[in-house]
C-alpha cells in the first residue's frame, strides 16, 4: 500500500491526535539526495543490514529495522517501537517503508503514533504494505492516505515481494485486484497458491469489501539489487590507464557494465580491473502465529524457490516471528531444514530475556539507591513456555542485534545495549558527594521514622509521566492505582502502558492484570488511550493463564471512544466483549443517567473498588476532556486532572483531597504557550492544588523537552512532588512521614541529576 505525501493539511480525528499541526517543513536533505540519485543509473547500495528493534519479548513485540544508505524499512510496528527507535537513535524521519505481517495489535499497535511522528518530522512519503485490512486501519487512524495493493514493492535498495498465506479454515473474498493477462507473474503465483487451499473470488479491491479476517498473514521475500564490482584503482595505474583524468570516467563505466575496453591497443577485460559483481542476497521475514499456517508455509512455492534446490537464490537470512509452540512442531522444523546450511535463522519471540529500555533500567537503578521502596528495581518477564528443541542452528534475537547483508554476510553484536546495574551505580558515584548525600537522606528518613511498612494501600504506581510521544526516560500517560490487594484501576492508558507494567512487575504482571477492573480515559488524544487495546488483550490472556473467570473491564471514557473501538472490532480483532462502557459525562455532578444498564455499571464500579463516589468534570483542554475524583469508603480521596489548563471545576470536585495528580506540561514563564496548547505550567498546577486544599500534589505529564525533570520555581513547597516512571507512592502514610519521605528523596534526586541546582522542595 502507498501512502501519499504526509505533508500539508491532514485531517486527524480528535480520537488520535494530541499534537498541534505544524507548518510545512522544507524538503528533507536526504529526500533531495534521493531524487538526484534516481536521475542516474540504479546501482545497489554498498551497506545493508537487518537490525532487531523489539526482540519479541512480551513487553517489546517483534519488530525489525533494515538499513541501507538509500532507504530505511520497518517490519511490524507494535506498541513501544517508536520509543525504542528514539532511545537507540534509529532515525524515524528516515523511514521510507513499513511492512506489516498481519492485522493484529501486536504488529500495528504503534502505527498511529508512528504516522503522527512521520508527519511532524516532514517525511514526504511513506509506503505501507500488508494485509488488505490495512486500508481500513489507516482510515481508522484518519491519516490522509489512499492505499492500494501491489504484489511487489521496488526502490533504490531492494525488491520486496508480498507472499500472502491464508489459513485453510476460512473462505477469503475480494482480497486482490483483478488479474489481467499483463499482470505481474508474482501476483499470478500468489493467486494460484491461494486457490490451492481455499475458495477465492478475485475482483477489484474496495475498502467496503474488506472486513475482519485473522486468517491472513503476509510473508516478505526481500532481494537486494545487484551491485557492480569495485574499480581497482591501483591496478589500473600499474596498467597505465589515465587514472585521475577525465578520460578514466568512460573506461570505468564500461568496465563496470561488463564490457571489454581497448586502451593503447590493448584489450582490458572487466574481471582484470573490477571485483566481481554482487548479485544481491535474499532475506525472508515470516510470521507464523499458529499451527494453522504451517501447512501453507510449507507448501508455498514462492518460498520454496529460495530453499535447497529452488529456482532462485537461496535465502541468506530467514527471520522467524514465530511462537515457541509453533517452532517446536515437527512440520515447522522440517520446513526450516529445507533451507541450505548457509542460511542463517533469526528467531524473534517471547523466549528473549534481555532488557530493551536500558535508559529506564539505568535511571531506576540509580533512584533505587535513594529509596528502594519508592523506586523499586525493574524486572524482566520470563515466559514459562519451554524453548523449542530446534535441529537447525539459529540465533535468538536481542535488541539491536544486526545481521549484515553487505559488504559481507555476518552477525554483529557490538550495538547490543548493556544493562549492567553495577555500572549504573558506578556512574551515579561519579556525581560529587552522591553517596554522602544518600547517607544523609537515609539518616533523615530514620530520624523521622520514615517507613513504608504501614498502610500499603492505596498504592500509586506511575507508569507514564511524559506527554505527546514516548521517549527514553518517560513513557506517555498511565497511572495505576492499587486500591487493595485484590482491586486496581488505571488512570489513562497511553501507548506502551502494558510494557511498563511488564517492566515494573515482571513475572507478576498477570496477577496485577487480573485485579484490574476499571480504566478511566481522560480524553481521546493518542498519548492517553492508544495502549488500551493491548492492555485489554493481555488482561484476557492473564485471566486465562491464571484460570480465573473472565469479566469485562469497566471503561470510563468519552463516549466517542466507541467509534474507534467499533471500527477496530469490525475490521481487525474482536475486542468489544472486553469492555462495559460508562460515558464520562454521566459521572458529572447532576448528570442524568439514561439507562438502567449504565446505572448498574456505575454501581458495580463503586462496589468493586470500595468507593463511595467516582465523579468526573469537564476540563479546559480539547472537546470531551475530563478529570476525575475517587472517594474511598475509608475516607481518602484521589483527584486526577488529565490534561487541562487551570480549571475551577477540578477544584470543585477535589476539595480537601488526600492527593492531587495534576498535569504540569510546561515550566513557568511559558504561560502563553501553555494557554495555546491548553495545558498548565508547574505553578498553575500547584495553584489548583492549593485552591482545593489538597494534602499533597504530585505533578505529572511533563513535556518531553525536559530530559529528566522539569524546571521549578519558588512555588514548590513541602506539599509538592514530581512523578517519575515506575515511582510508587503510598498516600496514607501519616502526614509528617509522607512529607519527610518525599522531601528527602527528591532532594537527593536533584543532587544526582542536576548536581548544583538547588532542591525543588523547601525544607
Amino acid at each position: 500500500f502507498w501512502a501519499p505525501p504526509l505533508r500539508g493539511p491532514v485531517r486527524l480525528m480528535e480520537t488520535h491526535c494530541s499534537r498541534k499541526s505544524r507548518p510545512v517543513r522544507d524538503t528533507l536533505r536526504r529526500v533531495k539526495v534521493k531524487e538526484n540519485r534516481r536521475q542516474g543509473e540504479l546501482n545497489g547500495p554498498s551497506s545493508v543490514y537487518v537490525q532487531v528493534v523489539g526482540a519479541g519479548s512480551r513487553d517489546s513485540g517483534a519488530s525489525l529495522y533494515v538499513f541501507s544508505e538509500y532507504n530505511r524499512y520497518l517490519f511490524n510496528c507494535g506498541e513501544g517501537t517508536q520509543r525504542l527507535m528514539q532511545e537507540h537513535k534509529m532515525k524515524i524521519a528516515h523511514l521510507d517503508n513499513i511492512f506489516l505481517t498481519r492485522m493484529s495489535w501486536e504488529t500495528v499497535g504503534g502505527l498511529s503514533g508512528m504516522i503522527l511522528t512521520l508527519k511532524d518530522t516532514g517525511v514526504p512519503q511513506c509506503v505501507l504494505s500488508g494485509p488488505p485490512q490495512l486500508i481500513l486501519f489507516i482510515c481508522i487512524l484518519s491519516a490522509a492516505v489512499r492505499p492500494y495493493t501491489e504484489p511487489q514493492y521496488k526502490d533504490d535498495t531492494m525488491t520486496v515481494s508480498q507472499v500472502p498465506l491464508f489459513c485453510e479454515c476460512h473462505l477469503i473474498f475480494t482480497l486482490f485486484p483483478t488479474i489481467s493477462s499483463e499482470s505481474d507473474s508474482h501476483l499470478k503465483d500468489v493467486t494460484e497458491s491461494i486457490c490451492a487451499v481455499c475458495v477465492c473470488v478475485c475482483c477489484k479491491l474496495r475498502p467496503a469489501d474488506v472486513t475482519r479476517d485473522s486468517s491472513l498473514v503476509v510473508a516478505y521475500v526481500c532481494k537486494l539489487h545487484s551491485k557492480k564490482g569495485n574499480f581497482l584503482v591501483l591496478k589500473a595505474k600499474e596498467m597505465g590507464l589515465p587514472v585521475g583524468t577525465a578520460a578514466i570516467g568512460p573506461i570505468i563505466e564500461a568496465l563496470k557494465a561488463g564490457k571489454t575496453v581497448t586502451h593503447d591497443g590493448k584489450e582490458i577485460r572487466p574481471e582484470e580491473l573490477c571485483t566481481p559483481a554482487d548479485p544481491g542476497p535474499v532475506f525472508i521475514v515470516v510470521d507464523c502465529p499458529s499451527e494453522d499456517f504451517i501447512q501453507l508455509l510449507c507448501t508455498n512455492h514462492i518460498l520454496q524457490r529460495h530453499q535447497t534446490g529452488g529456482s532462485e537464490d537461496s535465502a541468506a537470512l530467514v527471520v522467524h516471528m514465530t511462537p515457541e509452540s509453533v517452532l517446536d512442531t515437527d512440520q515447522y522444523k522440517s520446513w526450516m531444514e529445507r533451507f541450505p546450511s548457509s542460511t542463517e535463522h533469526l528467531v524473534m519471540n517471547e523466549q528473549t530475556f534481555t532488557p530493551h529500555n536500558t535508559r529506564s533500567h539505568k535511571l531506576q537503578t540509580q533512584l533505587n539507591l535513594i529509596h528502594p521502596e519508592i523506586f523499586p528495581p525493574l524486572k524482566l518477564y520470563k515466559t514459562k513456555e519451554p524453548r523449542a528443541s530446534l535441529r537447525t542452528p539459529n540465533i535468538r534475537a536481542e535488541c539491536l542485534m544486526k545481521f549484515q547483508l553487505r559488504p559481507k554476510l555476518e552477525w554483529q553484536r557490538d550495538a547490543i545495549p548493556s544493562c549492567d546495574s553495577e555500572e549504573f551505580v558506578k556512574e551515579a558515584a561519579e556525581v560529587p558527594n552522591f553517596f554522602e548525600e544518600v547517607e544523609e537522606c537515609r539518616k533523615f528518613q530514620t530520624a523521622e521514622s520514615i517507613s513504608t511498612s504501614g498502610e500499603k494501600f492505596p498504592e500509586i504506581v506511575f507508569l507514564g509521566t511524559g506527554s505527546s510521544l514516548p521517549m527514553k526516560i518517560r513513557n506517555v500517560s498511565g497511572t495505576l492505582v492499587n486500591i487493595s490487594s485484590s482491586q486496581s484501576l488505571l488512570l489513562d492508558c497511553g501507548e506502551g502502558t502494558f510494557g511498563q507494567l511488564c517492566r515494573h512487575y515482571g513475572d507478576d504482571v498477570d496477577e496485577i492484570l487480573s485485579r484490574l477492573s476499571t480504566i478511566f480515559v481522560s480524553h481521546l488524544h493518542a498519548d492517553h488511550h492508544t495502549g488500551l487495546i493491548h492492555l485489554l488483550l493481555e488482561r484476557e490472556r492473564a485471566l486465562n493463564s491464571l484460570g480465573k473467570a473472565f469479566s469485562p473491564v469497566y471503561l470510563i471514557a468519552p463516549v466517542q471512544i466507541m467509534t474507534w473501538l467499533n471500527q477496530y472490532h469490525d475490521h481487525c480483532q474482536q475486542i468489544l466483549s472486553q469492555i462495559n462502557i460508562i460515558p464520562s459525562k454521566f459521572l458529572c455532578d447532576g448528570a442524568e443517567i439514561p439507562t438502567v444498564e449504565t446505572k448498574s455499571f456505575i454501581q458495580a464500579v463503586l462496589k468493586k473498588n470500595d468507593l463511595l463516589k467516582f465523579q468526573t468534570c469537564y476540563v479546559r483542554h480539547c472537546k470531551n476532556a475530563f478529570a476525575c475524583s475517587l472517594t474511598h469508603q475509608s475516607g481518602w480521596q484521589l483527584v486526577f486532572s488529565g490534561d487541562t489548563m487551570p480549571c475551577d471545576a477540578v477544584v470543585n470536585i477535589g476539595k480537601n483531597a488526600t492527593l492531587l495528580i495534576h498535569e504540569a506540561t510546561l515550566e513557568d514563564g511559558m504561560e502563553e504557550e501553555a494557554c495555546e496548547k491548553r495545558h498548565s505550567t508547574t505553578s498553575q498546577a500547584i495553584g489548583i492544588g492549593m485552591k482545593m486544599n489538597a494534602e499533597f500534589i504530585v505533578l505529572n505529564h511533563f513535556s518531553q523537552r525536559y530530559a529528566k525533570i522539569p524546571l521549578f520555581s519558588d512555588d514548590f513547597n513541602s506539599k509538592v512532588g514530581i512523578s517519575f516512571d515506575h515511582m510508587r507512592l503510598f498516600p496514607l502514610l501519616t502526614s509528617s512521614v509522607f512529607t519527610s519521605l518525599v522531601n528527602s528523596c527528591n532532594a537527593s534526586i536533584l543532587l544526582s541529576f542536576l548536581r548544583n541546582v538547588p532542591p525543588y522542595f523547601h525544607p
